[in-house]
């Protein structure tokens, strides 16, 4: 392999990823000040034009974000044509930069989708947190395949599904996007009641948001065990430290969680809370590349290479 493109791949898919999590955390911003209808119900317009030129705050907002996305699709194309240049055929590099473009095109359309059916700012419809779930599951499976091909770029092999490992760590990864989307629909009810001003005892989707709150803090706990389960079956591995750390950040989330809801949502917490559950579905994603690598494949420790 041509060692120049192979650090142009690696560069890539590190900005690509640190990017993406930039995008994502201005979309909960989007989604938390109700500035989703700041376009209305136009897409790729905004409100008709291709640049605002009386923008309200809203507007900003919305437009802000739709420029950023509309530069993260780009970005990711760029470094999958970078990876399939640097790599040969068949590497687990290109496989996680083609999953990736092909996650970002999704996100795009489902973004999209968003907005042509008005599931934005304070609307209240069931089918607005149905398409917020699939929305935060395919944002969860796009940051993944882009954390893959971060590790395949800089020596890592992509995961094998077998063994008790694999038990461990599929049923952790899936939790945590279980509990991801739980956490997307509690946040949107807590947009919906404390921004939006709708009550609960007067809007019957509002009530049924209200009413899971408690679903999404009793499901951490579980998928806590699940995490657990997970750094456990790396005790005995050179990465056991980064398992810990990984399981150790998420008991750090579960508090930032009951921070969140004692401080009623404030638009700050929102975004840390998201940012943390970046983090640790990267670190799970790592964590579970190396455990799950094959033995003649295996790389050094996940925060070794991973700083490579």
């Amino acid at each position: 392999m041509d060692a120049a493109r192979t650090r142009t791949a690696r560069t890539l898919a590190l900005t690509t990823l640190v990017y993406t999590v930039l995008v994502i955390l201005w979309g909960a911003v989007v989604r938390a000040t109700g500035a989703g209808a700041g376009c209305g119900a136009n897409w790729p317009t905004c409100n008709g034009e291709v640049i605002p030129m009386n923008p309200s705050l809203n507007t900003l907002i919305e437009f802000g974000h739709r420029v950023t996305s509309g530069i993260a699709l780009p970005l990711v194309i760029w470094m999958a044509v970078a990876v399939w240049r640097a790599f040969p055929k068949g590497s687990g590099a290109r496989k996680a930069a083609g999953a990736s473009v092909f996650f970002m095109v999704l996100e795009a359309a489902i973004g999209a989708g968003l907005v042509l059916l008005e599931y934005v700012a304070f609307d209240a419809r069931i089918g607005r947190a149905l398409w917020i779930a699939g929305h935060l599951l395919n944002t969860f499976l796009l940051l993944g395949a882009i954390t893959l091909a971060v590790w395949t770029t800089r020596g890592g092999a992509l995961p094998r599904w077998r063994g008790v490992r694999a038990w461990a760590f599929g049923i952790a990864l899936a939790g945590t996007m279980v509990l991801g989307a739980s956490g997307a629909i509690t946040a949107l009810g807590d947009t919906l009641v404390l921004r939006g001003g709708l009550s609960p005892e007067e809007n019957a989707v509002v009530a049924v948001l209200v009413s899971l709150r408690l679903l999404h803090p009793t499901l951490a706990f579980v998928v806590l065990a699940l995490v657990g389960w997970a750094a456990w079956v790396t005790r005995e591995t050179p990465a056991r430290s980064f398992a810990m750390g990984v399981a150790g950040l998420f008991v750090f989330q579960m508090a930032l969680g009951a921070l969140n809801v004692w401080l009623l949502a404030p638009l700050w917490m929102q975004v840390v809370h998201l940012l943390v559950t970046d983090v640790i579905w990267i670190g799970l994603v790592t964590l579970a590349a190396w455990g799950l690598a094959p033995d003649t494949q295996r790389a050094p420790a996940p925060e070794r290479l991973a700083a490579a």
